[in-house]
């Protein structure tokens, strides 16, 4: 299959085409799939405490973050943002081009894009977590792992086998929609609360916390605040 090599291009690809540093994108049994919104748009409810500059610089840096902890799983960034498709190709990430479905439909469709492609088990991983680290360790349990954020509302990071059949249902509530949906399928599930992956971005009272620089070290950013 032809790489596609242009934002343009990107741009007019219709859904399922993907792109990678090569036509020969190689994934394995495993692989980490992680879907990224448009840097411009993204993380909007930080505006009052960040300023537009900061804030795309955090929504990269914290995607960055979430790639570099896919390793040495590979990586598919699932997202409908031309920039977004050029920046994951830059970081050797397949792009799974899923334009206007929303993040449940296009978790959905990247999931079974990679089952379509021979991998078997999936992490799905969201790109707002600055601390992340070593997401291939959830592999390893027959079920399904989930992995909540620190209120166990959201539901941060899930491992599953891709033809589960499972319904992903993002958004508030989502970790106990998500525990239904194993009961349904009569899946088992194992739940983990890990610090560092459940530690996500949402609002400006979160921005109080240390955040990872791209050494590992943990520090607070200067950002510039409005």
């Amino acid at each position: 299959m032809q790489s596609v090599n242009g934002d343009d291009d990107v741009a007019r690809c219709a859904p399922g085409w993907w792109s990678g540093p090569t036509a020969t994108h190689r994934l394995g049994d495993h692989a980490v799939l992680v879907p990224v919104k448009a840097f411009a748009h993204a993380k909007r409810r930080l505006t009052a405490a960040l300023c537009d500059d900061d804030r795309r610089a955090l929504v990269r840096r914290m995607a960055e973050q979430v790639l570099r902890a896919a390793a040495p799983f590979p990586v598919a960034v699932v997202c409908d943002d031309p920039e977004v498709a050029a920046w994951a190709r830059g970081h050797h990430a397949l792009v799974l081009w899923e334009p206007g479905r929303g993040l449940n439909g296009a978790v959905q469709s990247g999931v079974a894009q990679l089952a379509a492609r021979g991998v078997r088990r999936v992490v799905v991983a969201h790109a707002d977590l600055p601390m992340a680290r070593d997401l291939p360790r959830l592999a390893g349990f027959d079920g399904v792992t989930l992995v909540p954020d620190r209120r166990d509302d959201g539901t941060n990071v899930i491992e599953l086998s891709t033809g589960a059949g499972f319904r992903f249902s993002y958004g508030p509530g989502s970790f106990a929609r998500h525990l239904a949906e194993c009961e349904r399928l009569a899946l088992a599930v194992r739940v983990v609360r890990e610090p560092l992956l459940s530690y996500d971005v949402d609002w400006p009272s979160d921005l109080s916390e240390p955040v990872l620089a791209e050494d590992g070290d943990q520090h607070a950013y200067r950002w510039t605040r409005r």
